[in-house]
């Protein structure tokens, strides 16, 4: 297990470590504070072909501050440049094709029905702190090199084979959250974000376990957690360091629910973010200068593994296999 030593953590640590999450109702999962958890509205309409105009997505450039018209395709296949390594099997490709169009759809029409100044007008941005993450196609030469033109090929063919289809539940486009790679076994949305939603809910993820760096350990340094944990939490912390975080409640997928800080209760997921981990699912030993914590997967651990769709595609799963498996009792529904 590699270890890695954590002195400075900025607060928008988790925006930048941890694998983008699509929930679609505004505002990634990761990004929501821990006192707006309780209180996320998820957005209902209902889907048919008429609400499906393919015209291109507006999307808010925010390092120009314009907002850019992108066709459907140029942003599904930006997306999952963006968002799965080209390396990964083409099954497993096509599968995040389909979940980056799903959220593009349900973003829109969210967008369409709220308002929401800070995009000007658009659908979403190309903020990654906020929304899924979309290379445009100069970024995407940059990103790839001398690969762009095996890469590009390999992305932009799984994509077009499944341009004309999206993830429905109840008729209305999903919340195709998805993260890097589970414990084991993917987590519920409601135990993550505290809002129970019917086809995000834990499933096997054993393929994981042989993902890389499945397994890591983080030394953080005493000084550095305790002024950390103090000032995120207003935790009161007393002498005894085994005391500043003592995980109370955990899942059966082995996600941190709830935690005691010092005299405050947080979520796990609280923590994770405070001390830039690779996930919730966590133990803490402490040594002589530093608190050493041993996690399994990375991301929040809702709805499809990158890495379990990886594994899956590689043993003869199709993507319609693995998004099942992955979304529950959802309908991969063709549009035209």
């Amino acid at each position: 297990m590699k270890k890695i030593m954590i002195y400075i953590v900025a607060l928008s640590a988790a925006a930048t470590i941890i694998p983008a999450v699509p929930l679609l109702w505004g505002k990634a999962a990761d990004d929501i504070p821990a006192k707006d958890q309780k209180s996320v509205k998820i957005e209902e309409f209902i889907f048919d072909d008429e609400n499906y105009s393919g015209e291109p997505y507006k999307v808010l450039d925010i390092s120009s501050g314009q907002v850019i018209e992108v066709p459907v395709r140029d942003y599904v296949i930006g997306a999952v440049c963006a968002e799965m390594p080209a390396v990964f099997e083409e099954e497993a490709l096509k599968a995040q094709a389909v979940a980056a169009h799903t959220y593009a759809e349900r973003q829109r029409r969210i967008s369409q029905n709220s308002e929401n100044a800070d995009l000007k007008g658009a659908d979403f941005s190309n903020d990654t702190a906020k929304y899924q993450g979309y290379y445009t196609e100069s970024r995407i030469k940059h990103y790839f090199g001398e690969n762009y033109d095996e890469y590009y090929k390999k992305i932009s063919d799984a994509a077009d084979e499944v341009m004309n289809y999206i993830i429905t539940y109840d008729d209305e486009p999903i919340i195709s959250a998805f993260h890097s790679m589970s414990s084991g076994t993917t987590e519920s949305a409601e135990n993550v974000w505290g809002t129970k939603v019917d086809y995000l809910v834990p499933v096997d993820s054993s393929f994981d376990k042989s993902a890389p760096k499945y397994e890591e350990e983080t030394s953080v340094d005493l000084n550095f957690m305790k002024t950390r944990l103090e000032d995120v939490f207003g935790a009161a912390l007393g002498e005894n360091e085994e005391e500043w975080i003592v995980p109370a409640e955990i899942s059966d997928s082995g996600t941190v629910l709830t935690a005691l800080v010092g005299d405050k209760t947080v979520t796990g997921n609280d923590i994770r973010t405070a001390l830039g981990l690779r996930s919730a699912d966590f133990e803490v030993k402490i040594g002589e200068d530093s608190a050493i914590f041993t996690t399994k997967g990375f991301g929040h651990g809702v709805g499809m593994s990158q890495y379990g769709a990886n594994s899956m595609a590689s043993k003869g799963k199709s993507w319609r296999e693995i998004l099942e498996h992955y979304y529950t009792g959802c309908t991969i529904t063709k549009i035209e």
